[in-house]
């Protein structure tokens, strides 16, 4: 019985837009590269395009050895947790995919491992080379070395050696991480209109002035009366504009009451999300930052300086907030594409969406004031641009 480690990728240049996957299937005692496959997939979601390459990874590993116990590796949280049951899978498009995907092995011989983007690279190179045939109209070839030992075999085939072997698989990489990144400037006219997320943080709750840590793992307050007159004046100035087009909520108690008060004025129903929950602050809930420094100093230490740092008592680390928050703006940029939409939600998520639209590193996320009742926006494009319009006005509420 063979013992493999898939690792797969899937990409859209636009949210659905252009797509395609890519995966690798490796030994794994001892990384060498055994099967790679890679497919332009015409217009899709990111997330149907990762789908699309775990099960064409585990399809590649089957063919190779069906007794085989396989590890699957991806940079895609949302793909790893609805796969391992966490997580459960909403979409229509991705639940058929994930059926199939569980189908390949048994269960029991498949486990799954999320990973940093950067250790995907290989996975990451095939989906664009996929993406790059198509928009010529061509099939994705593998390289010419692998091409070479597979007798000029097109899909899924043997690979000569691993990338990082030869100089051509570097310049491929190269090339590969230059397709990825969106090109700057102006959207073109022709793109069409991008889905908008406005961003409300939610009124004032008692906890609010006091400063005090208030996650997704604490006493859930609802709004103070400021709070609500806050939401009150936010729902003013929205239904004056006339924007927005559908209404998203965090789960929790003062962002689903901040939403109601918005949408009861424009006359739309309020969806919840549970990607948009604030992080889980564990045993710092509650606390001032004075008595976190006084009672946790090391932890808060650690958390000053390092996203993967987690609040103690098992609280969420600011990378796993991130990676949820990402999913949760994937999948809301695929279903409300070419609209505005108003996302009631919390500090954390909300310096994320803008933090990631800029590029900006994991530090930026302390160099952000956000205040309640707050607006921001940013505007998701065809070509995967986003564009930050707006952050932290509280015209409205002066």
């Amino acid at each position: 019985m063979g013992e493999f480690i898939v690792e797969a990728d899937g990409g859209s240049r636009g949210n659905p837009g252009p797509a395609g996957y890519g995966a690798v299937v490796s030994d794994a005692a001892t990384g060498e590269t055994l099967a790679e496959t890679a497919e332009y997939l015409g217009v899709a979601t990111n997330n149907v395009a990762e789908y699309r390459g775990l099960l064409a990874g585990l399809r590649a590993a089957h063919a190779l050895d069906p007794r085989a116990t396989v590890h699957v590796r991806m940079d895609s949280k949302l793909v790893i947790e609805q796969m391992t049951g966490r997580w459960k899978i909403k979409h229509p498009d991705m639940k058929p995919l994930a059926a199939q995907a569980a189908r390949v092995f048994p269960p029991e011989r498949v486990t799954y491992e999320w990973i940093p983007r950067e250790r995907n690279k290989h996975a990451d190179r095939l989906a664009n080379e996929a993406m790059d045939a198509g928009l010529r109209g061509e099939p994705w070839k593998a390289p010419a070395s692998t091409a070479e030992q597979a007798g000029g075999a097109t899909g899924t085939s043997p690979a000569a050696g691993r990338e990082e072997d030869t100089a051509a698989g570097a310049a491929d990489a190269r090339a590969a991480r230059a397709v990825a990144t969106p090109s700057a400037g102006w959207a073109p006219a022709d793109m069409g209109p991008p889905a908008t997320f406005v961003l409300l943080r939610h009124g004032e709750t008692p906890l609010t002035p006091q400063k005090r840590f208030s996650g997704s793992g604490g006493s859930d307050p609802s709004l103070s009366d400021t709070g609500r007159e806050q939401a009150e004046r936010v729902a003013a100035l929205l239904a004056r504009r006339g924007t927005v087009q559908a209404v998203v909520a965090s789960p929790l108690a003062r962002t689903r009451e901040t939403a109601a008060i918005v949408a009861a004025r424009l006359g739309l129903e309020v969806a919840v999300d549970e990607g948009l929950r604030e992080t889980d602050f564990g045993a710092w809930e509650g606390l001032t930052f004075a008595e976190v420094r006084e009672r946790h100093p090391d932890d808060l230490n650690a958390w000053l300086t390092s996203p993967d740092a987690e609040p103690t008592g098992g609280g969420e680390s600011f990378a796993a907030t991130a990676a949820r928050v990402a999913a949760a703006r994937d999948e809301l940029v695929a279903a409300y594409a070419g609209r505005t939409v108003l996302l009631v939600t919390h500090v954390t998520p909300i310096k994320t969406l803008v933090r990631l639209a800029l590029g900006a590193p994991p530090e930026a996320l302390f160099r952000m004031e956000l205040s309640a009742a707050s607006l921001s926006a940013v505007a998701y494009y065809a070509d995967g641009n986003a564009s930050v319009r707006l952050f932290n006005d509280t015209s409205h509420l002066r």
